[in-house]
């Protein structure tokens, strides 16, 4: 989630549940009351912001967009990309690259997805009078400082790079050669509009019209989002199952719970509570699966225990974290200790040479001096309560504290949507616990998305020279493999930096009821929730 979006804050933390609500019990048919026959119930959260594509870049509301909204290409379960709407997305020189759409696609309103419906609307999402959060995805294309200036209003209403060639056929001229442009266009910004959306674009954010398998029903606000499936959608993933109902709850614990139980058919992430139980309460029902995601402490670097700080005493907080002991124990074997900035699951991903990334109480003290300490000796961790981080927070303070007499604490903020507000007001006491899932995958969007200066997903507001001219090298390559190597390289003066410190690659934690089958898990961590059937 580029910059990132990613996610997609896609990326954010694989569980976080933003607002309460009471689950129905059984209606003595397997089903939840009030969920339709066909239908699957599944754990989720409140959306940060309405439903649009431009503007979501976290977890809860990127299930619901990806549902309702089809893009040009996607992902295969491996990270390999697939065309979706598009027939074909070609480039002879990485610069302008020429998009041709398959035939007969449609919103969910019957009108056709044309050229222009992507066309318009990227125009309309990377438009700073919109204030879209995922405008910046936008930035590659040539005439984006046109419509989104610095400062100041637009001087044009579009970006002079895209060009409707035909009904189906459109053209992308980028400012400069992105040799992993495509890959980005799976990102779930890319998708394009229906022309009732200019018509009243916040009663869309709340009635969204998309072109995806599920069309939007209805949204009972801090409870729960229900989509439909759509017969006539051609796409490759297709709903194998009636609809979805994405549901709200305050604790992981008891969305668990009511899975267990029957309410509930699906649940993407278990506390740590309910961890060491999982396989005994549901058996094969029980899955851990590895993805591109990746759990950090960031370092807000305008904070007082970080403002000017040697990197030496990051380096040194880093080695004072037993993870190995940490993810054996209190995660229970559901995380793989980092060896880099980057999931193994990324094209790119590499291993470092490094003890940084080791526990070494001894090295980790004496780095910390040699550093000249923490002002204050003292440090936060901020994550948000109703995720399942206290149990592993308290566990890396606890390691940090013993190892350094670094004082370290938790700063505990109730739901998730609090906790990205702090961060986004520069309002964090010292780290925050920072996940990132992949938005597309390619190391780059672990690097560029994160540490860039001036990236919107920044909120440890890192800046660094020679690390932003890396990545610029990266991003004007002559290929892919080149650019993957260029932020292989970048990586390594990342951990001379410590813009953040890696602690461990997920594992998508599912547990599901009876009723359901087929659920698997995409590169991302995200449940592949078309694929699910119901018994």
């Amino acid at each position: 989630m580029r910059g990132a979006k990613t996610m997609q804050w896609s990326a954010l933390a694989a569980a976080v549940a933003l607002a309460a609500t009471a689950c129905g019990g059984s209606d003595g048919g397997g089903s939840a009351a009030g969920k339709p026959a066909g239908y699957v119930s599944m754990f989720n959260g409140e959306p940060q912001h309405p439903l649009m594509p431009s503007n979501t870049n976290e977890k809860f509301g990127g299930y619901v967009i990806d549902a309702l909204f089809t893009g040009l290409v996607g992902y295969d379960a491996k990270g390999g990309l697939i065309d979706m709407n598009a027939e074909s997305v070609d480039t002879k020189d990485n610069k302008t690259w020429t998009v041709k759409l398959k035939k007969g696609w449609k919103f969910h309103d019957g009108t056709d997805v044309t050229a222009e419906s992507y066309v318009k609307a990227w125009n309309w999402m990377a438009n700073v009078k919109n204030k879209q959060a995922n405008s910046y995805w936008f930035g590659d294309i040539k005439g984006y400082e046109d419509v989104h200036p610095e400062k100041g209003d637009p001087k044009k209403d579009e970006m002079s790079g895209l060009k409707v060639v035909d009904d189906r056929t459109f053209t992308i001229e980028l400012s400069e050669p992105v040799p992993y442009f495509e890959y980005k266009l799976g990102y779930k910004t890319f998708t394009p509009l229906p022309e009732s959306f200019y018509k009243d674009p916040k009663g869309f954010g709340q009635k969204p019209v998309g072109n995806g398998p599920y069309e939007f029903q209805k949204w009972t606000h801090n409870k729960l989002i229900q989509v439909k499936a759509v017969d006539s959608y051609k796409g490759s993933n297709k709903a194998k199952n009636k609809g979805i109902q994405f549901k709200n709850y305050s604790k992981l614990e008891s969305a668990y719970q009511d899975a267990l139980s029957g309410n509930l058919d699906l649940v993407d992430g278990v506390g740590p509570k309910d961890l060491p139980k999982r396989k005994a309460d549901f058996g094969d029902r029980a899955l851990d699966v590895p993805y591109a995601g990746t759990q950090s402490i960031v370092p807000a670097l305008y904070s007082k225990p970080f403002k000017d700080i040697d990197p030496k005493v990051i380096q040194g907080l880093s080695m004072a974290i037993d993870r190995k002991t940490i993810t054996k124990t209190v995660l229970q074997g559901t995380r793989i200790p980092s060896k880099s900035f980057t999931p193994p699951q990324v094209k790119g991903y590499q291993k470092l040479d490094t003890d940084v990334l080791s526990y070494n109480p001894k090295k980790a003290k004496q780095y910390v001096e040699d550093g000249g300490g923490v002002p204050g000796n003292k440090i936060w961790i901020q994550y948000n309560a109703d995720g399942g981080h206290k149990e592993w927070v308290t566990a890396v303070c606890n390691s940090i504290t013993k190892a350094t007499g670094v004082k370290c604490v938790g700063d505990s903020k109730p739901d998730f949507q609090t906790d990205l507000e702090a961060r986004q007001a520069n309002k964090v006491k010292g780290t925050y616990r920072g996940g990132w899932l992949a938005d597309y995958p390619l190391n780059i969007n672990f690097m560029q998305d994160l540490y860039k200066t001036g990236a919107s997903t920044n909120y440890g507001r890192f800046s660094d020279k020679k690390v932003d001219e890396l990545f610029t090298k990266g991003d004007h390559a002559d290929s892919l493999d080149a650019s993957v190597k260029d932020y292989q390289a970048a990586e390594k003066e990342l951990l001379k930096k410590m813009p953040a410190i890696p602690l461990w690659d997920y594992a998508a934690n599912i547990v599901h009821g009876e009723d359901i089958d087929g659920v698997k898990v995409g590169f991302d961590g995200n449940v592949l929730i078309t694929d699910i059937t119901v018994k």
